[in-house]
């Protein structure tokens, strides 16, 4: 996230792919079975212009099962492995996906506050499952991803979670500002963390319904959530270095967040 990591630095381990051979599966009936046996995906890649009646048959079934295919040359399905993948590699995932539009009502119907945390383009996978590890010790009640452009929820994300994603929702959603638009018309609101933010995160009420939302480790939150969002927020800086990196800052936030509710509730 450009907004509080160093921009000078590099981080640990940045993959926006997944990289665990077991992690992943080859070839077009393997493919089309396993999402038939509801197998979770994580992603898919396809050959351009691949053709086939196998092919057309998969290609119904993600339009069934709403699940997006990135379209990418031979080459790379060639790095993921040199067995007869037939132009399709999918990486399957352990954690279940759910849709906001569903939490969303289901929290105000049991009397819960929503708190919503939103990652846009977060694409190192140990900062992803620092957070999510740090979310659902603050009671997160789900975290949103985009369909494309993030860290993969492979088995290195579970492990750096120390297995929290399996206790907290994953919500993969199309399109982030749309997400944004969903949650501010159902009383959320929502607080996007950038420096070039005027409040602090002590300036700002977590207590009601809210979202929060981290960016990109380097280019920060896009400019189409950011537009959409209630209020910027920031963490104070008084060092030198002008950021941190984006899971410390995360929990720096969610744990304001806590802190104030906690407060409100005594």
């Amino acid at each position: 996230m450009e907004d509080f990591q160093h921009k000078n630095s590099k981080p640990e381990f940045r993959n926006s792919e997944p990289n665990k051979k077991d992690d992943f599966i080859f070839g077009l009936r393997p493919v089309l079975e396993a999402i038939e046996a509801g197998k979770t995906i994580d992603k898919i890649f396809v050959q351009n212009a691949l053709q086939g009646e196998i092919y057309a048959e998969l290609k119904a079934v993600l339009a069934k099962y709403k699940i997006r295919p990135n379209y990418v040359p031979v080459e790379k399905l060639n790095r993921f492995t040199r067995k007869n993948h037939q132009g399709v590699v999918a990486f399957i995932s352990d954690v279940p996906f759910h849709k906001i539009e569903n939490i969303i009502p289901e929290l105000f119907e049991e009397g819960k506050v929503p708190f919503i945390l939103i990652l846009d383009r977060l694409t190192d996978v140990r900062n992803f499952g620092a957070i999510c590890r740090t979310a659902e010790c603050v009671g997160i009640h789900a975290v949103v991803i985009p369909e494309k452009g993030g860290a993969p929820i492979n088995s290195d994300a579970i492990k750096t979670s120390a297995g929290a994603m399996y206790n907290i929702k994953i919500c993969k959603e199309n399109n982030l500002a749309h997400v944004v638009d969903y949650l501010q018309q159902s009383g959320v609101s929502v607080f996007s963390a950038t420096e070039k933010a005027q409040k602090l995160i002590y300036d700002v009420n977590f207590t009601e319904p809210c979202a929060i939302v981290m960016g990109n480790e380097e280019t920060g939150i896009s400019k189409e959530v950011l537009h959409h969002s209630d209020e910027k927020i920031k963490l104070p800086i008084e060092g030198k270095t002008q950021s941190l990196n984006v899971s410390v800052a995360c929990g720096a936030i969610l744990y304001e967040a806590m802190r104030q509710k906690l407060v409100k509730i005594n």
